[in-house]
């Protein structure tokens, strides 16, 4: 019989793996972090700038998940002030490309979601 590892449980407990990979890389600002990132190393403030509209706050928290999930690195300085880094890591750099294959298809398709989604409003509003 073979033991079950600590890894094997935190896998076991997701009811979903489709689910919880996709529920962290969807949501609002991962993708846009990680295309971001996909030239090279940013510093915080940088990664503010590119990013645009994010608060300090939700860019440090989806950071966080980021690194939690094996995404990026983060690296901090012993500096003064402290300079910190981030970098996508191997499986990042993995998912650069099924990533900008996801968001050219949404950039062909999106005129045609928009138009389904206003003929749906106007076949709701009819009835």
């Amino acid at each position: 019989m073979t033991a079950i590892t600590a890894s094997d449980k935190i896998v076991l407990e997701q009811p979903c793996p489709i689910r919880d990979v996709l529920d962290r890389i969807g949501d609002q600002w991962s993708l846009l972090i990680l295309e971001a990132l996909a030239p090279g190393t940013l510093r915080f403030n940088a990664l503010m700038r590119e990013i645009g509209d994010i608060s300090k706050q939700m860019l440090s928290r989806t950071l966080k998940q980021l690194e939690q999930d094996g995404f990026i690195t983060r690296t901090l300085y012993p500096e003064v002030p402290p300079r910190v880094e981030y970098t996508l890591t191997p499986l990042g750099l993995s998912f650069l490309e099924p990533m900008q294959q996801l968001v050219a298809w949404a950039d062909t398709h999106h005129r045609t979601i928009v138009a389904a989604r206003i003929r749906y409003e106007a076949a709701q509003t009819k009835t």
